[in-house]
């Protein structure tokens, strides 16, 4: 069972008494409109809950608020075709990124949480929007989502309240950049400052490849105003760890392991992707290395946001690199992370929604208590080839009906559309094949069936998600 830390590292077995928070000034024409509905549902206690985003991991949250004896109704925006099954609506004609847009559906739909699902509109500060307008929203504010916004503040930040991360410099100029990484050699990291949907990242073997990377992120502008700047730091060797915590401003919940894989192709080769599988639980996060995430990285983090002045709501995803002398951040996100989520969810053993609710209106000290399932499970992508460079749109996948009617098996679409009958690839990640297992083999074997079920030969994945955890167990028989 998760348990509940308060950022000075005691267990808090009370309920925190804090100051309302700062909402912005009442909106009395929504109170006054939201007060027949609130009166009608009050005896039912249902809250209406927006989602926003059309991924994967908005799919898993919209199938798992809908769980939830606290849900009245959930919708997706935009969602996609292939959540229907699970929202209550798809508001297709509202884009995550469109701040204003958002903000103005939760209000005509009398929302009473909005769950952001992707990094970019917490950035553009949608939470702030939706608080001034006195709608609860799950996710950090736009000072707080500068953790993820900048790689360059990361650092700079994680060096002013020693949090354990690689060696590092942050350059605008590619000479210096270059000169930069001569003097440090290969293997190196390059990073670019910005969001660049998990792209972002170059794991450069050779100084050569660093002084390319350095190239196509400042000369070349890959990745646009995202490549102002780029951050050169160590190259850190280990096993990687996802860990997740909510957070509230006064407590930190964590939540189960996972691992993912970005590199694009079989033996973790290949460019860095938004992620092409994971699986739950990590064996590398034991009791002991939980524990040691928390308190060296995660607690720090939160302390650290508060005495900066960006408190941090919402969820704190902290990749991290199990080295020889400890855990290490490697980059944090302030959502959670896609495909991770669709592992995390299926595990899950409890009311989601209520430790969201809760986390966003500060009072998750009194939330429920998440447990986790001990079966294991492993989420496979199947993306269009080309991914992650140029890729078509509009190939027509078969078989997703008879993957999702085998035992333990559940397919998320994360880039879908409907074409008649059909669903048909609208991006470069398409579907999250998830199946569950004793073990992380069993799993791995149920999912691999399952995907071999789908027949989309314009698609490819990776054939050996949680090879590591696999070869774990084949150790220990």
């Amino acid at each position: 069972a998760a348990t509940v830390s308060n950022l000075r590292g005691r267990p808090a077995v009370e309920p925190v008494c804090r100051p309302r928070r700062p909402w912005g000034r009442p909106d009395l024409r929504r109170s006054q409109r939201c007060l027949v509905r609130c009166q009608a549902d009050a005896s039912q206690g249902k809250l209406r809950v927006l989602v926003v985003g059309a991924g994967g991991r908005e799919h898993a949250l919209v199938k798992k608020i809908a769980s939830s004896p606290q849900c009245g109704w959930v919708a997706a925006a935009p969602g996609s075709a292939g959540m229907a099954g699970a929202a209550s609506a798809l508001l297709s004609d509202v884009p995550a990124e469109n701040v204003q847009a958002v903000v103005q559906c939760a209000v005509d739909n009398s929302v009473d949480l909005v769950v952001v699902g992707p990094e970019v509109p917490l950035v553009k500060g949608l939470v702030d929007e939706l608080q001034s307008r006195n709608i609860p929203a799950f996710g950090p504010s736009k000072d707080a989502a500068v953790l993820e916004g900048s790689k360059a503040f990361t650092k700079d930040f994680m060096a002013r309240h020693n949090i354990p991360t690689a060696w590092y410099a942050t350059f605008s100029d590619a000479k210096e950049a270059k000169d930069f990484a001569k003097s440090k050699g290969a293997p190196i990291v390059v990073k670019a400052d910005g969001l660049a949907a998990g792209k972002g990242v170059i794991l450069a073997s050779t100084v050569e490849e660093a002084e390319s990377a350095i190239d196509r992120i400042l000369i070349d502008r890959d990745f646009g105003d995202a490549g102002a700047q780029v951050v050169i730091e160590e190259f850190l060797v280990g096993e990687e760890l996802s860990f997740f915590a909510i957070l509230d401003g006064e407590v930190a919940v964590p939540l189960a392991s996972a691992q993912d894989h970005k590199a694009a192709y079989d033996g973790d080769k290949g460019p860095n992707t938004g992620g092409m599988g994971a699986y739950s639980p990590a064996p590398v996060c034991d009791s002991s290395m939980e524990k040691a995430v928390m308190q060296d990285i995660v607690l720090p983090t939160a302390r650290g946001m508060v005495a900066e002045g960006r408190t941090f709501r919402g969820v704190l995803y902290c990749g991290v690199m199990v080295t020889k002398d400890g855990p290490k951040v490697l980059e944090y996100n302030v959502r959670f992370g896609d495909p991770e989520c669709q592992v995390l969810c299926e595990r899950m053993d409890g009311d989601l929604l209520d430790l969201l609710y809760k986390a966003a209106t500060g009072g998750l000290s009194t939330a429920s208590v998440l447990k986790w399932d001990d079966m294991a499970s492993v989420v496979v992508v199947l993306a269009t080839k080309g991914y992650p460079g140029s890729y078509p749109k509009g190939s027509i996948i078969k078989g997703i009906d008879a993957a999702n009617s085998m035992p333990n098996v559940y397919v998320y679409h994360a880039g879908t559309t409907k074409s008649g009958d059909d669903f048909a690839a609208s991006g470069g990640r398409v579907l999250g094949v998830t199946a569950s297992g004793k073990t992380i083999s069993e799993a791995q074997q149920t999912v691999y069936e399952a995907v071999d079920a789908i027949d989309w030969p314009e698609g490819f994945c990776r054939r050996d998600i949680g090879w590591r955890a696999v070869a774990r167990e084949q150790g220990e028989r």
